[in-house]
């Protein structure tokens, strides 16, 4: 990035076997999604990844932990991508084809970090 380009910063919930994927890329990148989840959604709000995390927790009590990520995008190349809500939400998210990742990985600056963690 350089110096004087703005970056928009995003937060993500976040499972476990995801969290561990994102540490082997040194905290740096998004793992590839399954073929069944054709968007990534990062938010573009702290308290509404908040709440999906805690969520999870009710939903899948199984898993132990659910985490909430903050990461930073370079805004320029943010505009590529629509902003939308999902399933009757109103909560605001970044809508990034599964195919785009790679490039959108690309364009993160710094670490991918945990801000929250749910137990």
């Amino acid at each position: 990035m350089n110096s004087g380009d703005e970056a928009t910063v995003l937060w993500r919930p976040t499972r476990p076997e995801e969290l561990d994927l994102i540490r082997e890329s040194g905290w740096r990148k998004w793992p590839p999604l399954s073929p069944d989840r054709p968007w990534f959604y990062p938010f573009l709000d702290e308290d509404s990844a908040i709440l999906i995390s805690r969520n999870w927790r009710y939903d899948r009590p199984d898993q132990g932990v659910s985490y909430v990520t903050r990461f930073q995008v370079e805004q320029a190349f943010l505009s590529h991508y629509s902003t939308r809500t999902f399933g009757g939400s109103t909560t605001p998210m970044l809508w990034v084809p599964s195919e785009d990742l790679d490039e959108f990985n690309s364009h993160i600056v710094g670490p991918i970090e945990v801000v929250h963690e749910f137990r």
